[in-house]
């Protein structure tokens, strides 16, 4: 750091091994001691913040979730407070010598720990009047799809928090192709656009945690815990309570949906699709899905119809009884007495047929509505819908918006559960964004996700519903709230990289990727490699060149395994602790 201060404009330093050597060593510290630690810190730090204000150079306080050091875990745990408290200790040395040129990031391989992190260091900066920038990035994120999904939650969650001022998405590919990514997730944040709910303008994230208008709708934003529910039966699968987030597929083309489906529930290698929309406007549809229903009758132990009716009550009174669960689409141009009515008759026709209904809301476009609550306005006519529905008697309601605004999903979904919150209402929500965009999809639903919001989730128009399941597949993944197949931790290369990571980490996929629940680490190097593999099960990490050292959990149990040799190793060192599965 201080050779290099002498020729770059920012320096960053970890404050987990900048002074501390990381040995895992359980220690307990007395607070004397702890300050003796302290005290070290800064005579070690101290020449590099003096030399850093003298040359006019920035600094980055980049705190990483895997490498904190020893002192901080024995007192703070592996925990956003350790993160947090790790970078104000060195940040308070820096402006104990007048030195203020600093921006501080909080980076994991986790989205969940790398969003609670900033926030609580948000909160206490703000409790100590400091004003430094953030810089955001899920580190280690991967590649492809999973990187790029990961990247997406972890930086749009915050950014939707009005956290953040540099961004970097961290990927196993070339380094030129980050800046593309980086690109599309910072033009939400950036670019002026129309909204038919603030009006003309640019919409700007509220500063730090929002004005208010979000806050509650988490026990705790510092640490993950789901929303509690109560469980809702839809077909063969339950919703909500304690059970695992559920998929809804859309389908379009009505006459290619039966061969897709028994194509995707014939395949076990699949990602087989759960509960299927099936919009309803008028008899044919209703024969269709009749027909489709007796020819999957065999499926019905692992696949649910969601049916949309659209605006016929008539409709619905023949079409609940082929269909698991239900919606109903007002016309465009129902006043408010008329949709009150339509909808608590279609309630009392639902109930009599014991199926649970979605209560939709979608983009308001009343003037007098707008005036009185704002963006909110649908979260707002969704709090009328459950009084509706509590009038009449009905228990077996979900929640849920269709809105065309990714921002606007996210605050109104954010604004419906702090006040459910409040007035202890447990219906469960179903999470919905209406495109297939890889980087706004996982925003909108992993953002959310992250903060234990969403019960079932949905995207995209129908068009390819093979591809939106994937999508909500590797969405449910990177959030960490439903495992389906391997998931691997790896770093974006530098020059201290002992091998191809880009080949060795698609060649590891290659003989791994269907061990469903197991978390790899591929890193290319030993000064980073074993502090950054985070919480994986199993870490291959460069040990010199054309040598690999094996680790289980943080414990090297390998070491200079020839490079040749490494793949098989890993795979029987995976076997040796059953966590293997033969390929089907």
């Amino acid at each position: 750091a201080m050779e290099a201060a002498e020729y770059v404009e920012k320096v960053r330093i970890n404050p987990g091994n900048y002074v501390d050597s990381k040995q895992f060593k359980i220690v307990e510290y007395t607070d004397a001691d702890y300050q003796r630690e302290l005290d070290r810190i800064e005579e070690k730090f101290t020449p590099l913040v003096l030399k850093m204000k003298k040359l006019g150079r920035a600094m980055r306080i980049g705190t990483n979730h895997g490498s904190l050091s020893d002192r901080i875990m024995n007192r703070y745990g592996d925990s956003p407070e350790g993160m947090v408290e790790s970078a104000l200790e060195f940040t308070r040395i820096c402006e104990k010598n007048k030195y203020f040129d600093l921006i501080l990031s909080m980076k994991s391989s986790n989205p969940k720990v790398m969003i609670a992190a900033y926030r609580l260091l948000a909160a206490r900066m703000a409790e100590e009047g400091m004003d430094y920038p953030f810089h955001l990035g899920v580190t280690e994120a991967g590649d492809g799809e999973d990187g790029r999904i990961k990247s997406a939650i972890g930086i749009g969650g915050l950014l939707e928090d009005g956290i953040g001022d540099t961004i970097r998405v961290s990927l196993t590919e070339e380094p030129e192709l980050e800046i593309p990514v980086c690109k599309q997730i910072a033009a939400f944040y950036t670019s002026p656009r129309p909204s038919p709910l603030r009006g003309e303008g640019e919409i700007t994230p509220s500063p730090r945690r929002g004005e208010g208008r979000d806050e509650g709708y988490t026990e705790n934003p510092y640490h993950y815990a789901r929303r509690k529910t109560r469980e809702i039966k839809i077909g063969p699968f339950k919703l909500g309570g304690e059970n695992i987030v559920r998929l809804v597929s859309d389908f379009t083309d009505k006459k290619a949906i039966l061969s897709v489906l028994e194509a995707q529930l014939q395949n076990t290698k699949s990602l087989a699709p759960e509960i299927v929309q099936w919009t309803i406007r008028n008899d044919e549809d209703l024969k269709a899905l009749e027909e489709c229903s007796k020819k999957l009758a065999k499926e019905t132990s692992r696949l649910a119809f969601l049916g949309r009716f659209e605006n016929s009550l008539a409709q619905a009174e023949k079409g609940l009884s082929l269909v698991q669960c239900a919606i109903f689409k007002y016309k465009p141009g129902d006043d408010g007495s008329t949709r009150k009515k339509k909808f608590t008759d279609f309630l009392k026709l639902a109930k009599a047929k014991n199926v649970p209904v979605i209560l939709e809301a979608e983009d308001c476009k009343s003037e007098d509505k707008l005036a009185k609550w704002g963006e909110l306005t649908p979260a707002h006519n969704t709090l009328d819908g459950i009084e509706w529905a509590q009038s009449v008697g009905m228990k077996d309601i979900i929640l849920s918006f269709n809105l065309s605004g990714r921002s606007e999903m996210i605050h109104n979904v954010r604004y419906l559960a702090a006040t459910l919150r409040e007035k202890n209402i447990d219906l469960p929500i179903h999470l919905k964004v209406q495109t297939s965009n890889l980087i706004h999809a996982s925003i909108a639903l992993g953002s959310l996700l992250c903060d234990g919001i969403g019960d079932s989730v949905q995207a995209g128009t129908g068009t390819d519903p093979k591809k939106d399941l994937e999508l909500l597949y590797n969405i449910l993944q990177a959030a960490g709230v439903r495992i389906t197949k391997t998931e691997y931790v790896s770093c974006p290369s530098c020059g201290r990289t002992l091998f191809d990571l880009q080949s060795t980490t698609e060649r590891i996929r290659s003989k791994t990727g269907h061990l469903k629940g197991v978390k790899i680490a591929i890193m290319g190097c030993i000064v980073n490699g074993p502090g950054e593999m985070a919480d994986a099960d199993f870490g291959y990490v460069g040990g010199a060149p054309g040598k690999i050292n094996l680790y289980v959990g943080k414990d090297c149990v390998k070491k200079s395994i020839p490079f040749e040799e490494s793949d098989e190793k890993l795979i029987e060192l995976i076997k040796e602790h059953g966590k293997w599965q033969d390929p089907t």
